[in-house]
């Protein structure tokens, strides 16, 4: 049984493990969920999430949840094929992937995703924009930012000079929060924009965002 892996379009999380496939040069099955219909909240996905979530990733006997714990087993797995994303044969690099890899899910994502939420989903669900969530969300997105910024002034990538998954989970976060008012944050950094054009012009990114937009749901 191959690789089998469940989503949304438009999920930041689902393009993110799409994207280490495509960096892995993995073959799968994607299976859209209807999100309309409320498919991640049925029985069948609920037995495989039970936060109700995507994306979830079959295979054979293992189905795992969370979207970073998922490219970490796909990266460790298929060591040997495509990118090196966790840059296994160097200790020194490796821990500062998982260093990074924590700042982007804990500093990081929780500033960015909340405001995309407030301005892109929210509207979607019929639900109000909280522009002080948006902003308090702001305040704190700059001073991680100004971070960035200070780290790409020294190293190519986040963790090293070389592409790994504590860049790629940035990927759709950024995409999605470049459609709203506040662009500007990435772009007005030199360092973080460069970063940002190189990162998302990778082949495996733009071929995610390709194939999950093909199919709403």
């Amino acid at each position: 049984m191959g690789l089998k892996l469940y989503g949304f379009s438009m999920s930041a999380p689902t393009e993110s493990v799409m994207t280490c496939l495509a960096e892995k040069e993995i073959e799968y099955e994607l299976v859209h969920l209807n999100f309309s219909a409320a498919e991640h909240k049925s029985p069948t996905h609920l037995a495989k999430n039970p936060f109700g979530l995507v994306p979830v990733l079959e295979d054979g006997p293992v189905t795992l949840f969370e979207s970073r714990a998922i490219s970490k087993y796909i990266a460790y797995k298929y060591k040997g094929t495509g990118t090196d994303l966790l840059r296994q044969e160097n200790i020194k690099e490796e821990a500062t992937v998982g260093v990074w890899l924590e700042v982007e899910s804990q500093q990081f994502c929780p500033a960015i995703d909340a405001i995309a939420h407030q301005i892109l989903i929210n509207p979607f669900l019929g639900l109000p924009t909280d522009q002080s969530i948006i902003d308090a969300k702001l305040v704190k997105l700059h001073l991680v930012l100004d971070i960035y910024e200070a780290r790409l002034s020294n190293s190519k990538y986040l963790a090293c000079d070389f592409f790994t998954l504590a860049d790629l989970h940035h990927l759709p976060y950024i995409h999605y929060f470049m459609k709203t008012p506040y662009a500007d944050l990435i772009t007005s950094r030199a360092h973080v924009k460069a970063w940002w054009e190189v990162i998302s012009a990778r082949p495996s990114f733009v071929q995610a965002i390709r194939q999950n937009n093909n199919t709403a749901c």
